[in-house]
């Protein structure tokens, strides 16, 4: 593969293989380049087969792209079964094929969060709580209870203020539902995956050998429970690649953590970082600028 057109430190992301790597690439870096490039790479020059490759990203138009961009450089052939999807939308597939063990019957129903909402509110009603607020309040909380991994049991151990106590009770009620009606909700689609794997070691095994290389895109907006989905699947191989921008979060309203970057260091120890610092695409007035601004982001 000819990789003239990138400068060094892309080329070295490109081609690294053999540890974890994190390349924390900005807006203008070229980082997508890189990332569908890699993935080219991997198959024509690693020698790992399109069908062992998976590449998630967070929005079902940034992941049209990467395919749309990885079909550029390489033949209809070499990708076929190569995995580009969402977060969700990997999480979704795997609970199809797992269905079984996951307690599902096949055609499961999935709800959105107006869904979710009327079921908590009629639940809810039963403890005379008609409140919309308050409605939202619980659905938020039980949501992020979820993106951190926490059950309902122990959602119902750790909660001791009468808001806590509320949401946790019906958390437990909402996920009897669920469960009865043989449906989950979107949060569901990456926790229920992570209690599975949790649960049932073989078949974390049998997504580990089926998983054999992971790229994971805008890392900075993962939360705790899709945090927790890649380490299961990599930690052992250490065969993944994570590009994000340790400035540029925008899902901190649902949960996501930039300081997962961070702590990447911690749970990969043989972690390469890789930093493409030059933009191609705003001028210098514009990067100084935003320098600037930067300079007072929290999560450094």
């Amino acid at each position: 593969m000819d990789l003239n057109r990138f400068n060094p430190r892309q080329r070295q992301a490109i081609t690294h293989v053999g540890s974890p790597l994190l390349v924390l690439a900005g807006a203008g870096s070229g980082k997508t380049s890189v990332i569908t490039h890699k993935i080219a790479w991997l198959i024509q020059e690693a020698g790992i087969p399109a069908r062992h490759i998976t590449a998630v990203t967070f929005t079902n138009k940034a992941s049209r792209e990467m395919r749309e961009r990885i079909s550029q450089v390489a033949p209809k052939d070499q990708i076929r079964g190569l995995t580009v999807s969402t977060f969700h939308t990997f999480g979704l597939n795997l609970l199809r094929r797992e269905a079984a063990l996951a307690g599902l019957k096949s055609g499961f129903s999935i709800l959105d969060a107006e869904d979710a909402k009327t079921v908590l509110s009629d639940l809810l009603k039963r403890e005379s709580v008609e409140d919309r607020e308050i409605i939202s309040s619980v659905q938020n909380t039980i949501s992020n209870w979820k993106n951190d991994g926490i059950s309902p049991e122990k959602a119902q151990t750790q909660a001791k203020d009468p808001q806590s106590v509320l949401a946790s009770s019906a958390y437990v009620e909402y996920d009897r539902y669920l469960r009865a009606c043989n449906a989950v909700d979107f949060d569901d689609l990456i926790l229920r995956p992570v209690e599975l794997f949790h649960s049932k070691p073989d078949l974390l095994t049998k997504w580990q050998a089926k998983i054999r290389y992971l790229l994971v895109d805008e890392y900075q907006d993962t939360n705790g429970i899709q945090y927790e989905l890649v380490k299961l699947l990599t930690q052992v191989s250490g065969a993944l690649t994570i590009v994000g921008d340790d400035d540029q979060s925008i899902y901190a309203w649902r949960g996501a953590r930039p300081e997962n970057l961070n702590e990447l260091s911690v749970d990969f120890p043989t972690l390469k970082v890789i930093k493409l610092e030059q933009n191609y695409r705003s001028t210098r007035v514009i990067l100084e600028t935003a320098n600037t601004l930067i300079a007072n982001n929290t999560h450094i």
